[in-house]
């Protein structure tokens, strides 16, 4: 390099330029998630809020995580519309638990190059999951590190802040034995599995765009229809099914070490994605259920004398929820279409 020559941040990779157009880009999206309780808009170096109205002694619950290798299938085949709201969703349905009505949204957003018309697509899918959640696309960071990550590669993390009244905290302390377990369908895989999906794609015969669309619906959020059923319905303990499947979430809600969750296999339908999965990789019906949710992305568990209105809540709210099991004794025996989770 000669000795005079100048160097600029955007010589090293870097394009300032670039940052701002994206800001400019998504603002329209970011303002039309905003609520009444944020206090600034974007552009700040820290998002403020008031709480939300209506709590007499609330309580923040936060949540964080990522979208996975599903990036990786998005950036592969251009499919990066949908994965702004699997971020969202991610996270929110982790808030959504605990009984919170999530409200702010923060986004990570980190590459080599910013490419703006990439990073706008998937910005503009996290602002229509923050409309989905009912939250505000309160801020975020756009890091551009060159070195770091391949070309045309990129991640993405996401950081949810709910709100929830303290005496209506959903912790799993009241679940009885007999409480009935619902179950709420999900997209598909939603944003877990990835990296055995892509091991099972490696070895197909043939991959097609119907194929790659289904593996990219974007996942499920279920905060609006499950905070309209919270209003008039009992619930004991709910259970997002991600990364581990049934077997590593569901024991999560459990604060006895007595009780399971016995799931009766045959109550749902499962998506054909899921048997091309297992028929594709000769995968035993064991790793299916610990690494994805094989059609169901939310499970409710509920007082056995609030079932009915439960469902019919749920039904009402938009959702198509059906009975899959019930709360029972840790050692109990399970017929071979159910499983017993504890």
């Amino acid at each position: 390099m000669d000795s005079n020559q100048s160097l600029t941040y955007k010589d090293a990779g870097v394009d300032i330029d670039a940052g701002a157009e994206l800001v400019r880009r998504i603002a329209p999206a970011a303002k039309a998630t905003r609520r009444p309780e944020l206090l600034n808009t974007l552009g700040g170096f820290a998002a403020m809020s008031e709480l939300p109205a209506g709590y007499e002694h609330p309580v923040l619950v936060t949540g964080t995580d990522g979208v996975g290798t599903k990036l990786k299938l998005a950036i592969d085949y251009q499919r990066h519309e949908g994965v702004g709201q699997d971020l969202v969703a991610m996270c929110a349905n982790d808030v959504l638990v605990t009984g919170a009505e999530p409200f702010i949204f923060l986004d990570y957003y980190a590459t080599g190059r910013l490419d703006v018309d990439v990073a706008s697509s998937v910005i503009q899918g996290v602002a229509k999951g923050c409309s989905l959640a009912g939250c505000s696309l309160a801020g975020g960071e756009t890091a551009e590190m060159p070195g770091l990550y391949q070309e045309g590669d990129y991640d993405l993390a996401g950081f949810c802040i709910g709100v929830v009244e303290k005496s209506k905290i959903i912790d799993g302390s009241r679940i009885a034995l007999g409480d009935i377990i619902i179950g709420l369908p999900s997209s598909g895989p939603h944003s877990n599995g990835y990296s055995l999906i892509r091991r099972v794609l490696e070895g197909a015969d043939s991959v097609d765009e119907t194929l790659i669309d289904t593996l990219m619906t974007p996942t499920r959020i279920y905060v609006k229809s499950v905070l309209e059923t919270l209003r008039t319905t009992s619930v004991h303990g709910m259970v997002h099914i991600t990364g581990g499947g049934f077997y590593e979430n569901i024991p999560r809600i459990f604060t006895q070490p007595d009780m399971a969750a016995r799931i009766d296999l045959t109550s749902w339908q499962r998506p054909d994605i899921f048997s091309w999965l297992q028929r594709g990789g000769n995968i035993t019906d064991r790793e299916m259920l610990t690494t994805f949710n094989c059609g169901l992305g939310m499970l409710m568990l509920v007082p056995a004398n609030s079932a009915d209105s439960a469902l019919q809540a749920l039904q009402q709210a938009g959702e198509a929820p059906v009975v899959v099991g019930e709360v029972c004794p840790a050692g109990a025996s399970v017929p071979d279409h159910q499983i017993l989770v504890a």
